[in-house]
């Protein structure tokens, strides 16, 4: 009756028009539109596959001769089938399939490429068939694009129950637009979301993990570097083996291990065919020894001595693919060598800006010459593309509008493979958002990007979502209109007068307000925007610390705020040096709130007897005595010296009585920024005669966190002085274990405090 009621109703309209007066002299084409429409419906008809009929499952799942890439498919839907209708499907192996069953796995057809998958439903029979993981792409497809379940983030997912489930006629082929796929978003914590976002981990197509700075690994410095110093990087006058170090890439002994060493490794992963052998982390640290130096001066960039190597390895081994970096110092492409095919060039964009697309701006046009470049002499080329602010996490980071043509510009420079570091960390800036995105466009850069930002914001956030991608776009505009860089160590005091200034944080907040009335009704919409809302939060707090005139009052009230907020939602990461939001809100409290004791150094004049690098030195003659302290960058308060000593002198105005004075130091391993070896503290009367208050000694710190040091000295007794002398033993130059190693380290200094 279902058909009958199908067919009438398709037919109806056409009678209708053929019976109308002026059309009676087309009547012989309408008779032929008729039949066509006819032959349509009954196609239509008879290709209607039911999974599930009156909430009893009508098709079974055939296995003929299963992997476990088809075990994993059948079970997916198998799952999402029940969780739709609560009928269960069957899942049977080792026979053949019959009419109005579903057939997964088996051969694809003509047309299926690496990931690709094909959907059909001829002959009354569900095909899913595919390459490599194409077959479990073919059914996280089909649930999405036919049975409208929609897959939003870590165990988040939205479906319309039904007790009937049918397919409608579909033959569908569709290949992935890279090779490989990766976002870091969730996907080692929700097995299903990284089958549904189609995505890989390096375990997966890298031997034994090794994908990226295996340097050390191959060539443990721990096991070399003290009986073997010219295995590594000579520069500056002499060798620097260390663990951050590189190789000497024309030394033959180093190219033997490392081949020992590889072999042994596809050895013991069979199967693996792919393995990295690429720089450790770090720049201006390859090896410029005269045989390195005269294959990098010929090709024009240190990458020569690197395809150099690759090459021997790659004629070695030339049934498996070597992976390297074209990264910092390697990152342009040499001009005479090329790599052989079964080289992989890993290609990073690191120091490029991100408000606008990779051809917009200077720093994009440097690295879109080095990708044509190496587009030129390789086919083999994997783009490793930074959406990401390291330093902030829960900041916001409006790059959203350039993720589609950056993505379109690395799969017309032949990429194949693409990893878009978004680091999707739980409450970070739209993070199931961005991961939503790329991880579409990573498959097909040509869809409309704004109808699924619509999509999943609809979908996501319910009725709130109009708001937030207003919010978004207001954003993006502001953050254009400002001309303002956005890099990937970011902070919102760097916007302060731009997209983040006191107006528009107002018609952010007001615009979340909306959000959130808008979704009352519904806890789990309710949820996602409180989440959303975190990175604007942590921003307020950021801004007001800055400020010289505030209501404190009104800031405790913020933070409090926060903290309960950063504590319902599982204290989140605050960036990608392990530091987490309660304890940023623990150190507020600690470090920017009012103190219980007046600082005697506030407003105090500072002469330098060793100035600070560059800018700092104008800086500084404020920031150390402000009141003001820095934040986890160094993007504000701090003052810097680089690759030497420190030394000043704080000036009182006035004889004083003393007891304890700190000096605060940044921690910030990332940017090379370490700790000093040891702090003098001298006092004196007339500025001429000095005596030693204390000397203290700083233990070494290699943590990855962010970290605030004050070190202080105190006296038994109170003393009298009006200059206090600070000078600064630095580390001065990055040691072995840094990826900066032989190179100048910097201090920061944000704040002297006497008391």
């Amino acid at each position: 009756m279902k058909n009958l009621f199908k067919l009438q109703h398709c037919i109806h309209p056409l009678l209708s028009i053929l019976n109308c007066r002026p059309w009676i002299q087309t009547r012989d084409t309408l008779t032929w539109m008729l039949g066509m429409a006819l032959l349509l419906v009954c196609q239509d008809v008879a290709a209607q596959i039911d999974l599930v009929k009156n909430g009893k499952a009508r098709a079974t799942i055939v296995l003929e001769n299963p992997t476990e890439r088809d075990f994993t498919a059948a079970h997916i839907l198998q799952l999402f089938v029940h969780r739709i209708s609560e009928a269960q499907l069957p899942i049977v192996t080792d026979r053949k399939v019959k009419k109005g069953e579903i057939q997964i796995g088996g051969t694809a057809p003509a047309g299926v490429t690496e990931d690709g998958y094909s959907l059909s439903t001829s002959g009354g029979i569900l095909r899913v068939s595919g390459k490599d993981n194409g077959v479990v792409y073919g059914v996280v497809s089909l649930l999405e694009d036919y049975l409208g379940i929609d897959y939003w983030g870590k165990n988040e997912y939205s479906l319309t129950p039904s007790r009937n489930v049918s397919l409608p006629l579909i033959e569908k082929i569709d290949n992935p637009a890279f090779c490989y796929r990766q976002t870091q978003c969730y996907a080692k914590e929700d097995s299903i979301y990284k089958w549904w976002y189609r995505l890989e981990e390096p375990a997966e197509a890298f031997a034994a993990g090794y994908w990226v700075h295996t340097f050390d690994k191959l060539l443990p410095s721990s096991v070399y570097g003290e009986k073997h110093p010219e295995y590594y990087s000579y520069f500056n006058g002499k060798r620097h083996p260390g663990q951050a170090s590189q190789w000497c890439l024309t030394n033959p002994e180093v190219f033997e291990i490392v081949a020992q060493r590889i072999d042994s490794i596809f050895k013991a992963n069979p199967g693996q065919t792919r393995i990295s052998v690429s720089q450790n982390d770090g720049n201006y640290t390859n090896c410029a020894c005269p045989e390195c130096k005269k294959i990098d001066d010929r090709e024009g960039s240190p990458a020569g001595s690197l395809i150099y190597f690759m090459n021997k390895l790659a004629a070695r081994f030339p049934d498996k693919e070597f992976s390297t970096l074209a990264y910092l110092y390697s990152m342009n492409p040499p001009k005479h060598i090329k790599p052989l095919p079964n080289v992989l060039i890993m290609l990073c964009n690191i120091d490029c800006e991100r408000e606008v697309s990779l051809t917009e701006n200077a720093s994009g046009q440097h690295f879109m010459k080095a990708m044509k470049g190496w587009s030129e002499i390789s086919d083999n080329i994997f783009v490793w593309d930074y959406g990401i602010n390291f330093d902030g996490y829960l900041t916001p980071f409006p790059n959203l509008h350039i993720l589609q043509d950056n993505i379109r510009l690395f799969r017309d420079y032949h990429a194949t493979m693409h990893f878009s570091q978004i680091a999707g960390s739980y409450c970070g800036d739209f993070s199931e958002l961005r991961a939503y995105l790329v991880s579409k466009l990573m498959w097909n850069p040509d869809v409309d990007a704004d109808v699924l930002m619509k999509h999943f914001l609809n979908g996501y956030y319910g009725a709130a979502g109009e708001y937030l991608y207003q919010y978004i776009k207001v954003m993006e505009g502001a953050l254009l209109g400002s001309g303002h860089r956005l890099w990937i160590n970011d902070s919102p005091v760097s916007h302060k007068k731009g997209m983040l200034n006191p107006a528009l944080m107002r018609r952010y907040a007001a615009i979340f307000d909306a959000a959130e009335k808008a979704v009352a009704g519904n806890e789990t919409f309710a949820e996602r925007v409180r989440r959303a809302r975190l990175p604007l939060l942590f921003s307020e707090l950021e801004l007001l610390r800055t400020d010289t005139d505030k209501d404190f009052s009104a800031v405790a009230e913020k933070l409090d705020h926060f903290e309960k907020e950063a504590a319902h939602f599982d204290n989140p990461l605050l960036n990608s040096r392990s530091n987490y939001a309660l304890e940023y809100c623990k150190l507020y409290r600690e470090r920017y709130m009012p103190s219980t004791k007046a600082n005697l150094a506030k407003g105090a004049a500072v002469k330098f007897l060793i100035e600070p690098t560059g800018k700092y030195a104008e800086l500084g003659r404020t920031a150390l005595t402000d009141g003001l302290y820095g934040g986890t960058t160094f993007m504000e308060s701090w003052v810097g010296w680089e690759g030497k000593d420190g030394a000043f002198v704080i000036d009182l105005g006035e004889v004083k009585r003393l007891q304890t004075v700190s000096v605060d130091f940044l921690y910030l391993v990332s940017h090379w920024i370490l700790l000093p070896l040891e702090v003098s503290y001298s006092y004196s009367s007339d500025g001429e005669n000095y005596t030693l208050w204390d000397k203290v000694e700083i233990p070494e710190e290699r943590s990855r966190k962010v970290l605030f040091r004050s070190i202080s000295a105190k006296s038994p007794q109170p003393i009298n002085a009006r200059y206090v002398k600070v000078e600064v033993n630095a580390t001065k130059v990055c040691p072995h274990w840094h990826y900066g190693v032989g190179h100048p380290s910097w201090f920061f200094i944000d704040e002297v405090v006497l008391e």
